[in-house]
């Protein structure tokens, strides 16, 4: 499966290693290039402007210029390489399992409370987050881990998902673009701001001078429009022409300017926002708008996203522009001059409210589209690094999962044991020995049924399933702070399933090893009437447990069947095939198990 990486890394290598030659061979030639212009300029002055050293300094000026852009050309190509060797290796990691030694775990989105996301693995330490993220955005972020955290998603919707992450899956070297050049944007919750700042569409006029009527704001608008080119002409005039009005007349004026600056600084300042400290970031949005808008797509979904950014790469070239211009307050020299003399922030401004009157209603959806775009790139990588997947049947109603080869995508593709499964409003008690593979399964569950209600492939050879909403009771523990135990703490977590239950009619919950924080008698009874609860609710979902008890349930009750999972002993030692079996567990290890460790 890696081979198709290693393939793109070997072609990558080969031309990285030409253009990094030619990039150092190219450097030495540029700085003799730009030496002996510097000689030809020397000649052309000394020489009093002969032809001939007129024409060897433009030829060795224009021969710089070439090479110097030659020179940057050549950087954007070998960056562009590394950058795809970079990408193509994280893969392979995803399919070696060095993945699980990545930085990224999602770290912001972990929240103990939610439903599923902590019990099921999908962010935090060796979760899904960290296995397949791929974006690299702020917005491309908040998607992916959305459609993850909080996937809403009608059946139209979900096919629609499906066939954009399949037609993406098919096409590496164009994620692999998709990848590259939003790496070189970033992540940034500031990214967010600037975006309700650009969606903003009040007018400057109305802030400034210290909000005063609009009449006078017309005014300084009708000033600040003409006083700049007047200012110049009469300081330029009177300089060459040496009139003394006329150069006092441009002071003055250059005075008003000043002062105008500094009345209206704070709302000009505030006007602008972050635009001053975005202008790299808008440069590379471009050059991602246009790989999408050049692109012919065949599904809907990917079609519709293209044809929300048709507008979008004159837009943000046009505030790219904007935004250079801010980048002089870099130099504050020429910015106090360019402020005193063309008043440059406020013109700044002025040209931001004329870019937010005929864009700021269309800002949001840009870089929502983008972002959207980044979880479906991520979400196709699966079928690229996981063994034996395919998009399910997602269907509206009933409380279905029926898979072939269903396995756990976080898996190693060579470790992967695959399930069968055939689930219809049931629930299953899962009994077996310890490390058997009863947890391992119930998230495997899980997993899978949030990537069907993601619309994204699936861990399975074959699958149908209901559009479920998914609750969990797995890892719970106690908080000394909050004086809870671990058993309150599930107590806890049970009432809110059977809360859940009353009024969603879509729930599967999986509880592992229900009340396993109190004695056997009360663990007992306790999840015996919470099963028998659920049951009549017409809650669908599985428990593990150790205690053989519970498995009594399944003849008093036609929805609740046993399953299990068991060991092997040979030589002495124990072996697990993480099968799943019909009926209750025949098999116990603990015994055993403490013999190995020497108890």
């Amino acid at each position: 499966m890696q081979t198709k990486f290693e393939n793109i890394i070997t072609k990558y290598e080969v031309q990285l290693e030409q253009d990094s030659k030619l990039f150092d061979n190219l450097g030495y030639v540029k700085i003799l290039a730009i030496l002996a212009l510097i000689v030809c300029i020397t000649f052309l002055f000394a020489s009093g402007f002969a032809v001939l050293a007129i024409l060897a300094t433009t030829a060795f000026f224009t021969a710089s210029v070439v090479l110097w852009i030659w020179h940057y050309r050549l950087d954007n190509k070998v960056r562009y390489a590394k950058g795809v060797i970079a990408i193509c290796n994280k893969h392979i990691g995803r399919i070696t399992g060095e993945w699980a030694n990545a930085d990224d775990i999602g770290r912001e989105f972990i929240d103990f409370a939610h439903p599923y996301a902590c019990d099921l693995d999908i962010v935090g330490v060796k979760s899904f987050f960290q296995f397949l993220n791929t974006t690299h955005t702020w917005h491309g972020r908040q998607a992916f881990a959305g459609d993850l955290l909080h996937p809403n998603y009608t059946i139209a919707e979900i096919k629609e998902r499906q066939e954009a992450i399949a037609e993406l899956s098919k096409d590496i070297d164009f994620t692999n673009d998709i990848q590259y050049y939003l790496s070189q944007i970033g992540s940034s919750p500031l990214d967010a701001e600037f975006v309700e700042d650009l969606t903003d569409s009040t007018p400057l006029e109305l802030r400034l001078a210290g909000g005063l009527q609009s009449k006078w704001a017309r005014t300084v608008k009708f000033l600040i429009n003409y006083m700049p080119a007047a200012t110049v002409i009469l300081l330029v005039a009177g300089a060459i022409f040496q009139i003394s009005l006329l150069l006092l007349t441009g002071a003055v004026f250059a005075f008003v300017q000043t002062v105008l600056c500094y009345v209206e600084k704070n709302a000009v300042y505030k006007y602008l926002g972050l635009m001053e400290r975005l202008p790299y970031k808008l440069g590379k949005y471009v050059t991602v708008i246009e790989l999408l808008t050049n692109r012919e797509f065949s599904s809907a979904k990917l079609t519709r996203l293209k044809s929300q950014l048709m507008v979008a790469s004159e837009a943000v070239k046009a505030l790219e522009s904007i935004s250079s211009k801010l980048s002089f307050r870099s130099n504050p020299l020429v910015y106090i001059a360019l402020n005193i003399l063309l008043l440059w922030d406020i013109h700044c401004a002025f040209l931001l409210e004329r870019w937010k009157m005929k864009y700021s209603h269309l800002a949001k959806q840009w870089f929502a589209a983008i972002g959207e775009i980044e979880s479906l790139v991520a979400f196709s990588h699966l079928p690229n690094v996981c063994d034996s997947v395919c998009l399910p049947t997602v269907i509206d109603g009933g409380k279905i999962l029926n898979a072939a080869g269903l396995g756990h995508p976080l898996l190693s593709n060579g470790s992967r044991v695959s399930n069968a499964m055939q689930f219809d409003n049931n629930i299953f008690i899962i009994s077996g020995s310890n490390m058997s593979g009863k947890t391992t399964f119930m998230r495997t569950v899980g997993v899978n049924l949030l990537l069907a209600r993601a619309g994204s492939f699936v861990c399975a050879s074959e699958m149908t399933c209901s559009r479920f909403d998914i609750i969990t009771s797995m890892r719970i523990a106690d908080d000394l702070n909050q004086g809870v135990s671990t058993f309150y703490a599930e107590l806890t977590r049970i009432k809110f399933i059977l809360d859940m239950a009353k009024g969603n009619p879509h729930l599967i919950f999986l509880i592992d090893e229900i009340f396993k924080g109190t004695n056997s008698v009360d663990r007992l009874a306790g999840a015996d009437a919470v099963i028998s609860k659920l049951e009549r609710l017409n809650a669908a979902g599985m428990v593990s447990t150790h205690d053989l008890e519970l498995c009594k349930l399944a003849g008093l009750h036609d929805r609740i069947e046993n399953y299990n999972f068991c060991e092997n002993y040979q030589d002495g030692q124990i072996y697990f095939d993480y099968k799943m079996r019909k009926g209750q567990s025949k098999t116990t290890n603990a015994r055993f198990l403490m013999e190995m460790v020497g108890i």
